[in-house]
């Protein structure tokens, strides 16, 4: 035996009416008990007020947030913009000095040539895109210190002459200081 259910004929249009005083407080303790307990109020409506037509409700809220299809936007961090040593000075730098010849004449002393060995050492690099001429001292030699001019440019590049210098004796050593930094134009 099987059963056939007949369409239910539509209701007719009526205005709505506000719920009597009587109603509110057990509407609003049942929809809360519904709602904890996973219907929506929607359906409240519908089972307390089935005979009279009215719009479907819409939760407000609901318990879970809601899915989305869009992916989540990657959030980029601005690279701070590169700071330099604008005005860097003598103190920055430190020197040794390379040997890169050393003739040797007895007791008469020596004749010594040698290369600039610069080491930076600011807290901020130096400008890429600046060029710097550094002025440093030979000292040690017999006839007093003798001062060149070296340039740096690209961080790394560095331009100079070898300086070459008579010694008293064969012990003497040679050192090397930066005097002056100033910016090429």
């Amino acid at each position: 035996m099987s059963e056939e259910t007949s369409p239910i004929p539509p209701m007719p249009e009526r205005p709505p009416r506000a719920p009597s005083r009587r109603r509110r407080p057990f509407l609003g303790g049942l929809a809360v008990g519904l709602v904890v307990g996973g219907l929506t109020v929607g359906g409240v409506m519908a089972l307390v007020n089935d005979s009279e037509p009215k719009e479907p409700a819409t939760a407000s809220s609901s318990p879970l947030p809601e899915a989305t299809t869009e992916a989540p936007q990657e959030t980029v961090e601005a690279t701070p913009e590169e700071v330099f040593n604008e005005a860097p000075g003598a103190q920055d730098f430190t020197m040794t000095l390379k040997t890169t010849s050393k003739q040797c004449f007895g007791s008469a002393g020596c004749n010594i040539t040698v290369e600039p060995n610069l080491s930076y050492g600011g807290l901020l690099p130096l400008n890429p895109g600046k060029t710097y001429s550094i002025t440093y001292e030979v000292l040690g030699s017999e006839d007093g210190a003798v001062i060149q001019t070296m340039e740096l440019s690209d961080q790394t590049s560095l331009t100079f002459r070898s300086t070459t210098v008579s010694t008293a004796s064969r012990g003497v050593k040679l050192t090397a200081k930066v005097t002056d930094v100033e910016e090429q134009g």
